[in-house]
């Protein structure tokens, strides 16, 4: 362990073993609870659509619009892989890419899943205004949230944790949760330690 892994375990107060996938909904908050995850538990924030912008030079929209959904969804298990294989911290995922069964195995085998469940109400709240959705580009985007969301959830209920996320809850006391319940449940992934 590097002397600045160890100050964080110092600071944060808490040993991360695995890396955390957030998974869920578009609009459940994967990438601002993570990101406030890796900041209080001193580990680095990943982002798997991030990283595969980057690598593509391209927003996820203009994939979808230039290769098509299977060919994102390829890239996006090569890129979760690497991820998953490269540092150890907090890993924010695209709403699609718990469904496909070689992802939720390789996190489970290799880390660990938190599903952000979040209700539909809630989910449309947070996206409705937002043109970056590729899957919302529909005559009815509510609609299609609907469609998505029953198809999804089902495979969103195989994730190793389920943390409710509740509209009245602040990005802090969303991270309060997370903790709290890796905690409880996955001591194989995070501890407590003494300062």
């Amino acid at each position: 362990m590097s002397e600045n892994q160890q100050n964080s375990v110092v600071e944060a107060g808490f040993r991360l073993k695995k890396t955390v996938v957030m998974v869920g909904m578009m609009g459940a908050g994967k990438t601002a609870v993570g990101r406030g995850l890796a900041v209080r538990l001193g580990v680095p924030f990943l982002d798997s659509d991030a990283e595969i912008e980057s690598a593509a030079n391209m927003t996820v929209p203009e994939i979808f619009e230039r290769d098509g959904e299977p060919f994102f969804r390829t890239k996006e298990t090569q890129v979760i892989s690497r991820l998953l294989d490269e540092e150890r911290g907090i890993l924010s995922t695209g709403g699609g890419a718990f469904l496909a069964e070689e992802n939720r195995a390789n996190i489970s085998e290799r880390g660990v899943s938190v599903w952000l469940n979040a209700d539909l109400a809630l989910l449309w709240q947070r996206v409705r205004h937002k043109d970056t959705r590729p899957l919302l580009r529909t005559t009815d985007p509510r609609a299609t949230l609907a469609e998505i969301y029953a198809t999804r959830v089902p495979l969103y209920a195989l994730a190793d944790v389920t943390v409710p996320s509740m509209p009245d809850l602040s990005i802090d006391e969303m991270v309060d949760r997370v903790i709290a319940t890796l905690l409880a449940e996955r001591p194989d992934v995070l501890e407590k330690v003494d300062a």
